[in-house]
C-alpha cells in the first residue's frame, strides 16, 4: 500500500506527456490521475453546453472510456489537454444528435473588432471564495453563469474553453473544428452578448 501511496504522489507531478507515455505502456496508476486531473473539468465543460448534470455525468465517463480505448494508438507528444476537450466536445455532439437535438452549427462568419475590457466576464472563472462584503460581485456571478447558459451553444462552448479551460484560440479551434478567426469572432460575438444581458440583470438586480 505503501508503495502505491508513493507511485501516486509521484505521478502528480508528471507531465501529461509523460503520463500519456506510462499509460502506453499499461501503466493503470498513471491513468488514473489523469483521469483525477480532469475528470472535474471536464464535467463542468460538458455541464456548461447541456445544462444538465445528470447528463454530463454519464458523457464524462464515455469520454475517458473512449480516451482509455484510444492510449494504443495516441499520440503522445501531441498536447493532451487539447484533444481530450475535442473528444469531449464529440461526445457531446453525438449525445445531441441522439436526443435529436439541434447540431452544433460551426459555419465560419466574418470576423469583427473587440477590445473591450474582459475583466468583468473574468469573475465568473475566480475559484477564490468571496467575502461576505462582496455580495454583491457573488450575484454577479451567478447573473454571468445564467447568462452564459443561455447563451447559443456555439458561443457557450467557445466562452467555457477560454474562460474556465483557458484554452487558447488556436486549441478552441482544434477543438470544436473550426479556424482560430471563427473563434475569436464568436468569443468576441458571445462577450457583446452576455455585457447586453449582464447590464440589463444587474440593474434589474439592484433595482
Amino acid at each position: 500500500m505503501g508503495a502505491t501511496m508513493l507511485q501516486t504522489n509521484t505521478y502528480q507531478n508528471y507531465s501529461d506527456t509523460q503520463l500519456i507515455y506510462l499509460c502506453c505502456n499499461s501503466e493503470q496508476l498513471a491513468f488514473e490521475e489523469l483521469l483525477h486531473r480532469y475528470n472535474r473539468m471536464i464535467f463542468n465543460y460538458l455541464y456548461r453546453l447541456l445544462g444538465d448534470s445528470g447528463m454530463a455525468e454519464d458523457l464524462s465517463q464515455e469520454v475517458f472510456l473512449r480516451v482509455y480505448t484510444a492510449l494504443p494508438n495516441i499520440n503522445a507528444e501531441r498536447p493532451f489537454k487539447p484533444w481530450l476537450f475535442q473528444v469531449a466536445h464529440n461526445c457531446c455532439i453525438d449525445e445531441l444528435r441522439r436526443r435529436r437535438r439541434q447540431a452544433l452549427p460551426f459555419s465560419s462568419v466574418t470576423s469583427d473588432a473587440d477590445t473591450e475590457d474582459e475583466n468583468n466576464l473574468a469573475m465568473i472563472t475566480d475559484p477564490r471564495p468571496l467575502p461576505d462584503e462582496m455580495t454583491e460581485h457573488f450575484e454577479l456571478r451567478r447573473i454571468l453563469s445564467e447568462a452564459i447558459q443561455s447563451l447559443p451553444i456555439k458561443y457557450r462552448a467557445v466562452t467555457t474553453l477560454r474562460y474556465q479551460s483557458q484554452l487558447s484560440f488556436s486549441e478552441i479551434g482544434n477543438v470544436l473544428h473550426m479556424p482560430e478567426a471563427t473563434a475569436k469572432t464568436y468569443f468576441s460575438r458571445a462577450k457583446k452578448t452576455l455585457r447586453t444581458i449582464l447590464t440589463e440583470n444587474y440593474h434589474y438586480a439592484l433595482s
